[in-house]
């Protein structure tokens, strides 16, 4: 049987297919089958398939056409570049992957149980989210409810996707990344408003200069990418100015890469949400500019996806973080 015979072979309406019912997946589908799902959704092909799972493509084309008899519909059609999937292929490749996120989820969480712990939570954060209040947060939520978490660091953007495809339980992030997105929801935490940083030497060359637009596009720039809310609005505020856009030298979000090039170069300069550039001056090296940036990002929000029942916790994390920034804002 060639790679895509049997794929969308009775590929239409009225062709005797039967709707799948919740018993009949609960009782039928079978781990296996979510993993096929997934790896021709990866690859398209069912013979890169076979040699991915290690079995015959025989094999793999049988339980293609148990998954399709089990959905009542043809799941892929062929193409020139493999396998398509239809509008429910596509579908079924989405929820499979959602699946087996949370198999992986359950059987670590099952071994942070088995440990002792209470739970294991995943949790998305962006660079910009300080040091101290993520520190406190996770400390609390040990110390307190014996959660274990593992933390990932990426753009809003990245962790919302993540968190989309089940591969996350909640973001610290902009909720500015999650508009329109009707599985998500958020809870604000606070505002930031961007400085500009530079060496200690640069601010002392700079006493008693009066900085202007022009000036700044003259120097050296270390930015995030313009598809980020500050990459977005640096871009935004020098064409406004009539200012040619400065190409940095050095395109990051990463804090760590941003106060080791400035404090070791008195020419560069960058833009960060202030508290973030408060815990770079703790470091050493670098400095708050003498210029106002009369706007604020996108405010730090919580974002989580809607569920029947919250995870608790996520609950308990998230009443951590609102008591810290509440402390912080009564400050």
């Amino acid at each position: 049987m060639s790679e895509t015979e049997g794929a969308g072979r009775h590929g239409g309406r009225g062709h005797g297919w039967t709707a799948p019912s919740a018993p009949k997946l609960m009782g039928r589908l079978k781990v296996r089958h979510l993993v096929l799902l997934r790896n021709i959704g990866l690859h398209g092909s069912l013979t890169r398939v076979a040699d991915d799972m290690g079995i015959s493509q025989p094999a793999v084309t049988k339980a293609l056409g148990e998954i399709e008899s089990l959905f009542g519909a043809p799941l892929f059609v062929r193409s020139g570049r493999g396998l398509k999937p239809t509008a429910m292929g596509e579908l079924a490749i989405v929820k499979a992957r959602h699946m087996l996120h949370e198999l992986d989820h359950w059987a670590a969480d099952m071994e942070a149980v088995r440990r002792g712990r209470s739970a294991r939570l995943l949790i998305g954060a962006v660079p910009y989210v300080p040091g101290e209040l993520l520190t406190q947060a996770i400390t609390r939520l040990y110390e307190r409810h014996n959660v274990v978490i593992a933390i990932k660091q990426a753009t809003t953007d990245q962790l919302v996707q993540s968190l989309c495809n089940h591969e996350l339980d909640c973001v610290l992030g902009r909720a500015s990344a999650a508009a329109g997105l009707d599985k998500l929801w958020h809870e604000v935490l606070y505002a930031q408003r961007p400085v500009l940083i530079g060496h200690v030497n640069l601010l002392k060359r700079l006493q008693g200069r009066k900085l202007d637009w022009r000036a700044l596009a003259a120097m050296n720039w270390i930015l995030p990418s313009p598809a980020t809310p500050v990459g977005q609005k640096m871009v935004e505020l020098f064409t406004l100015e009539q200012v040619s856009v400065p190409l940095p030298i050095i395109e990051t979000y990463s804090v760590d890469v941003m106060h080791g090039v400035l404090s070791k170069n008195e020419s560069v300069v960058s833009v960060v949400p202030e508290d973030i550039a408060h815990d770079m001056v703790r470091r050493g090296g670098v400095g708050i500019l003498p210029w106002r940036m009369d706007w604020e990002l996108p405010p730090l929000s919580l974002i989580r996806r809607v569920r029947d029942t919250p995870l608790d916790a996520e609950e308990k994390f998230a009443a951590i973080l609102k008591e810290l920034c509440g402390a912080a804002a009564a400050q």
